[in-house]
This record gives structure tokens, C-alpha cells and sequence, in this order.
């Protein structure tokens, strides 16, 4: 990851795409899982074209590759040519009133990239768990402190909503499935997934306004694209439910205009209500114990 970053940005992706490939290749759960989630999701498409979207995806995620390593060791002028930026004013306005604000995301293949490039004109928090592998976790961890202006643990809640109200900037996302505690099922793409309430309680504590945003890939290597939006009216609303719903809607609404770069390689639909059959096929590893 790190030769990569040398290479020029158009070679960089070519390279990404290759190893996508051949991660689709090879990755026989991952495929499956990304199989179910864009048959679910994107039911009126046929079968070929939903077999593309699916091939397309491992490509980006593959891209997505070079992208963290330029996010993570660029210099700030590669950076600053890739990117073309809408809405900064929203968050321009939060500063100004003192409000600091809760910056909206989602887990997109551009997540990491989408954060450096944001991180070059604003101080940005983040928030990050532990992984599993401790050489990985080093890596990752001090790159993020170099990136970002404050790197939170997930167990970090008060010292997360302390930086908000000093007037900070605070990115979350609530689109991956962790389970039942602190969730509401809601609909994602037409059925009902575990949908974090952090946001809603974040914004009550905090009383900072919810800015959403996204980072897009462009066709043809001509780098990215930010898009700020501006803050949700009346959030948190008069239920856990209603603004999950109103989040899911939001995320929706920027997947579909890039479907293969959304991360659907995560188990969105992971936690199911009671009674309701499992979606995904049984991880490798669970199947070799038994």
C-alpha cells in the first residue's frame, strides 16, 4: 500500500481494480454475501445486470485499496487536486453559531479517502474500533491520528460528545448492523434492518445539528467528489424510529447514485427480528468447527 502511493493516481486504481478481481475470485463467502445483499436491495434489476453490480463492487473495493494508502500517506497536494467539494457552507454556518456539528456518513469504499480529503480545510474526529490483528491495528490507529484531528475508541462516548460541544466536528455513521442493543429494525431497501440510535442521542445531548455527507468516486480517475448537505430539520424527532428511518432514507438516497461503491460486503441484514430466517450463508470457519 504504501509503493502504491508513488505510482501515479490512474495506475494506483488500475492496480486496485486487478486485486478487486481477483479478490472476487477467490472470496467465495464475500461473493455470496454481496450476492444476497444486491439481490435484496436491488430486486428490480435482472439477473445479469445485478451480476455486474456485484463484480463492479469487489473492482471498487479493490481501488478502494490504493485509495486508503493515498489517504493514509499522500501528501496534501496529490490530495487537494483530486477533489471537488459542494456544501461547505453548511458546516462553514455550524462553526460560526458555535454549535460544533455531527458530520453524517456512511461506510462507502471511498470512507477512507472521503475523510482525508474533508480533513484538509476542517479538524475532524472519527471514531474507530480495535481489530483483531495488532500489527494492522498499529498501522491503522497512527495513521488516523496523523489524518485526524482527534481519534476516539468506541467506548469513548462522553469524550466523543465533550469534543462536539467545544465546537467540533464529529463523523459517525449508523448504516452497519451491530446487533440488537441500542438498535431499532427499520426499513433499509425495502426490509427491516438493525439501525443504530446514536445519532439521535448524540444530537439530543449535544443539541449540534446533523450535517450529512458523502464521498464519490468520479468516472475515468478524475478523482472525487464531496457533497455536503444541509443539517436535518427537527432531528432527533418524536421517536428512535422515526429518525432511524429518516438516516436509512438519507443513505439510500447517495447509495443509488453509486451503488457498486457502497461496502456491501458487510451483513447489513445480519440481526434479524424474531422469527424471521437468516439471510446470509454460514461463515467458513463456523462450518469447519462443527
Amino acid at each position: 500500500m504504501r509503493i502504491i502511493v508513488m505510482l501515479p493516481y490512474r495506475l494506483q486504481l488500475f492496480i486496485g481494480k486487478i486485486i478487486g478481481h481477483i479478490f472476487y475470485r477467490v472470496a467465495k463467502y464475500r461473493r455470496e454475501v454481496v450476492q444476497t445483499n444486491i439481490r435484496l436491495c436491488f430486486p428490480e434489476l435482472s439477473s445479469e445486470k445485478q451480476a455486474k453490480l456485484v463484480r463492479d463492487h469487489f473492482h471498487s473495493l479493490g481501488m478502494s485499496i490504493a485509495e486508503t494508502g493515498l489517504s493514509w500517506w499522500g501528501s496534501e497536494k496529490q490530495l487537494r487536486k483530486l477533489v471537488t467539494i459542494k456544501g461547505y457552507e453548511y458546516v462553514d454556518q455550524a462553526l460560526k453559531e458555535g454549535t460544533g456539528a455531527i458530520v453524517l456518513g456512511a461506510h462507502y469504499t471511498t470512507t477512507d479517502i472521503g475523510g482525508s480529503l474533508f480533513s484538509l480545510d476542517y479538524d475532524l474526529a472519527v471514531s474507530y474500533q480495535k481489530l483483531r490483528n495488532p500489527l494492522f491495528n498499529n498501522v491503522l490507529l497512527n495513521a488516523r491520528k496523523r489524518t485526524f484531528h482527534r481519534v476516539f475508541g468506541r467506548d469513548e462516548i462522553r469524550a466523543s460528545f465533550r469534543y462536539i460541544k467545544q465546537n467540533h466536528l464529529m463523523w459517525i455513521a449508523v448504516d452497519q448492523d451491530t446487533g440488537i442493543e441500542n438498535n431499532v429494525f427499520v426499513p433499509f431497501f425495502g426490509h427491516l434492518a438493525a439501525t443504530q440510535t446514536v445519532t439521535s442521542r448524540m444530537a439530543k445531548i449535544t443539541r449540534a445539528p446533523i450535517i450529512p455527507y458523502i464521498s464519490r468516486r468520479l468516472e475515468n480517475a478524475q478523482g472525487y467528489i464531496i457533497e455536503i448537505f444541509p443539517p436535518i430539520e427537527n432531528f432527533p424527532g418524536k421517536s428512535l424510529e422515526e429518525d432511524a428511518i429518516r438516516t436509512n432514507q438519507l443513505v439510500e438516497e447517495q447509495i443509488r447514485k453509486a451503488p457498486e461503491q457502497y461496502l456491501w460486503v458487510h451483513r447489513r441484514f445480519k440481526t434479524r427480528p424474531e422469527g424471521m430466517p437468516k439471510l446470509y450463508p454460514t461463515k467458513p470457519r463456523r462450518s469447519k468447527r462443527k
